[in-house]
């Protein structure tokens, strides 16, 4: 059967067409970029060794007001990324003497309960209606000027200073109280009990449980949602039973807060807050990418579309903005311009000190080339969509990086990893890959990887193909020559400096086809080799390039290497060698970013339709693996072939969904009792279904989307919208399948 396979390769790859590829009659699908809702958040921090914070609201001036055990206070100077602080408000002066418990809004306008009395500076300071509960800690705004207020332990009606009704819960603690307008009557919820005072002013106990700990009238469906230590459950004061068992499918089961927003139900927990999808999952926000701690204590409705979540920490003002990919993608651009470009390299900020912007470095990283490489690719293909003279700018200054990594070094034809000033190589991350360059004042970082090589031959292929800029162009062809004719010249290795190959760059069969078949990086390195000789041979007609890929396919299996199915791909054989073994412990995700970055080439520069043919069902085969992930850039790397389905709904998911706060924050999911997990496998898949990227840790394309949790200190480090977000939102842009912006 080898014998024949051989055969029919060799005959099918020999420069042949028998078929042409004909376009699907059917179009491809495109998403309509139509303005979507944006959450963000602005963090105000306290000082927790002075402040303990209780309750916070907004009036109708959009003004918030915290209450706290040391006074009325309020958020201080953040904006989006920028941290803001909880301080006292001075704006009332003479509020400082008032023994204030609980704060609330009534018609809009803030009211307070002190000791003797509900109050507020509104309606030109007439409303001061005394109690006489000294202790009094809970009240609730009623009809006209009624309040009804709780030390926890008694009730009292008050309106203009008299006491309307008086009275308790039998056996039980008050915890909250809320008023239903539609049917006058207030709701107290104790630890144990829901009871109801009604219009006639009758105290009636309606519901029993237990651990009750919050609890709010969602007007949605005119239910009572009442929280516990173990879930939530749901009453109906109708048919006055409980609708369904008690919920404990949550984010988190130990309920500290419950409040009716608009559509929209929240609920706050000691592990961050939750709000409750009409699909009936989960909106979850944990961590600091959107509260200054995940101990929730009180939330209430926002200025504008927001929602205030206080914390034990502080105070997370989460909002909601209506915005298009474009609109989000000017975002993202201004973000890279403005912190991350590098001697013109796409650069992660590090060494931050908690989320400040201000205190964080650009630094060098293994793959500035290839990071460089797939942000200049969303350039290109930026401009190709827009000849945006901007756009065109940074693709000339990314190239000037990329290019100075081939003559910064002494060894023709190869790449640094990057370069950076001299005399700091000890302050750099790994000291150990650094030579000292012949250009006086620069050193450059040796031990170049196939990743970066992949990067730039993809680049310098969209560059050479899409980009009018005549010197760019010959640039990009003169570059792709460069590195190609190092590899070729040297049997398929890359050489680095000591004469020796890099650790990754080889491409050699030798090393290539000593991987047992079903190890990944036979297949891999075999796809990308031939994706880089046909995207050389397309711009330069070089017959070496060609002459090399058919050797390869032909001669040494890569054409069966590549098209082999990714089903097969596992863990090496038990008699097979350390390498190989080590290489295949589970799947790996870079191999897959280069495997798509390398699809461009492979695809689009095809030596002919009956290799494009079979290079587009390799592409489906890949796609097909990948989809469980939601992966933006795989979804609309595969649209490149033209084929009708890539999951397109899904690419648009990954782009709306990520988060304008790329800050690496810690960020916990592993405890969550909404998703499923699975059992540990090869593809080192954890959840039955992937999370949304703002609530799962910052991820490159080369990582794993199903990690749950990012631990240890964070706020230490800024990722780049260059490479994550810009390049699959312009090259859908590209490829036609995202539209322009429309009203």
């Amino acid at each position: 059967m080898r014998k024949i396979f051989s055969f029919f390769t060799l005959f099918l790859l020999s420069g042949a067409c028998f078929f042409s590829c004909s376009k699907s009659s059917l179009k491809q699908s495109v998403y309509v970029d139509k303005p979507f809702i944006q959450d963000f958040s602005v963090k105000y921090y306290s000082d927790t060794a002075k402040t303990n914070l209780l309750q916070a609201y907004a009036d109708r001036n959009g003004v918030i007001k915290i209450l706290s055990k040391e006074g009325i206070q309020h958020p201080s100077d953040g904006r989006l990324l920028y941290h803001g602080s909880i301080v006292p408000d001075n704006s009332y002066r003479f509020m400082r003497d008032k023994k204030n418990a609980a704060t609330g809004v009534y018609q809009k306008q803030f009211v307070y309960l002190s000791d003797s009395v509900v109050f507020s500076n509104a309606w030109a300071g007439t409303l001061f209606s005394r109690h006489t509960l000294p202790a009094a800690k809970i009240f609730e705004g009623g009809k006209d000027f009624s309040f009804l207020i709780s030390d926890g332990k008694s009730l009292q009606l008050i309106k203009n200073s008299k006491i309307l009704w008086s009275g308790s819960l039998q056996n039980d603690e008050i915890l909250g109280i809320r008023y239903d307008e539609e049917t006058n009557i207030f709701w107290i919820l104790g630890n144990k009990t829901l009871s109801k005072l009604s219009a006639e002013n009758n105290l009636s106990k309606v519901f029993e449980g237990s651990n009750f700990t919050s609890f709010d009238i969602f007007d949605k469906d005119q239910k009572i949602y009442i929280g516990t230590t173990d879930g939530y459950l749901v009453y109906d004061p109708v048919t006055k039973k409980q609708v369904g068992e008690i919920n404990k499918k949550l984010p988190v089961t130990h309920i500290t807060a419950i409040q009716a927003i608009g559509e929209k139900l929240w609920f706050g927990s000691n592990e961050g807050a939750f709000t409750l999808r009409d699909s009936g999952k989960f909106d979850y926000y944990n961590g600091e990418r959107w509260l200054p701690g995940n101990k929730v204590i009180h939330i209430s409705a926002g200025p504008g579309n927001s929602v205030l979540v206080l914390t034990t920490a502080g105070l997370g003002q989460i909002s909601f903005k209506e915005m298009t990919l474009q609109e989000k993608a000017v975002y993202f651009d201004e973000q890279v311009r403005s912190r991350h470009i590098r001697n013109g390299f796409n650069a992660a900020l590090d060494n931050m000190k908690h989320g400040d912007l201000a205190t964080g470095y650009m630094s060098d990283s293994d793959n500035d080339g290839l990071w460089t490489s797939m942000y200049l690719g969303g350039e290109i293909f930026r401009y190709a969509v827009t000849k945006d003279s901007a756009a065109l700018q940074n693709c000339r200054e990314s190239l000037d990086a990329i290019e100075r990594l081939y003559t910064i070094n002494p060894v023709p034809g190869f790449p640094s990893r990057s370069f950076e000033r001299s005399g700091h190589i000890n302050n750099l991350s790994d000291p150990e890959r650094w030579q000292h360059s012949p250009e006086k004042e620069w050193d450059w970082k040796s031990t170049t990887s196939s990743d970066e090589i992949i990067g730039h031959i993809f680049a310098f292929g969209a560059m050479a193909e899409l980009v009018d800029d005549v010197s760019m162009k010959s640039r990009a062809v003169s570059l792709i020559d460069t590195v190609m004719s190092h590899i070729v010249k040297n049997d398929m290795y890359l050489i680095d400096f000591d004469g020796k190959p890099t650790t990754w760059g080889k491409w050699n069969p030798k090393y290539v086809n000593a991987f047992p078949t079903n190890v990944g990086d036979r297949k891999l390195n075999s796809s990308n080799i031939i994706s880089m000789l046909q995207t050389a041979y397309y711009f330069t007609k070089k017959e070496k390039y060609k002459t090399k890929a058919f050797e390869l396919m032909n001669k040494f299996g890569y054409y069966e290497n590549m098209m082999r199915p990714m089903s097969a791909i596992g863990k090496a054989p038990d008699d097979a060698d350390e390498h190989a073994k080590n290489m295949s412990e589970g799947w790996n995700h870079s191999d897959d970013e280069m495997y798509f970055v390398g699809y461009w080439g492979l695809y689009r520069y095809a030596f002919n339709d009956t290799l494009k043919a079979a290079y587009k069902k390799q592409i489906l085969d890949h796609w097909q693996a990948e989809r469980p992930e939601k992966e933006g850039a795989w979804n609309i790397f595969t649209a490149l072939t033209g084929t009708n389905e890539f999951d397109l709904n899904e690419a648009v998911w990954y782009l709306r969904e990520y988060p304008l706060d790329m800050i690496n924050w810690s960020i916990k999911n592993s405890h969550r009792k909404d998703i499923e997990l699975i059992e540990p496998n090869f593809r080192r898949q954890t959840t039955k279904e992937v999370l949304p990227p703002d609530e799962r840790p910052i991820k490159r394309h080369n990582s794993n989307t199903f990690d749950l949790d990012r631990n240890g200190v964070g706020g230490t480090s800024e990722e780049s919208a260059g490479d994550i977000w810009l390049l699959p939102y312009w090259l859908g842009r590209y490829l036609g399948v995202i539209s322009s912006p429309v009203k």
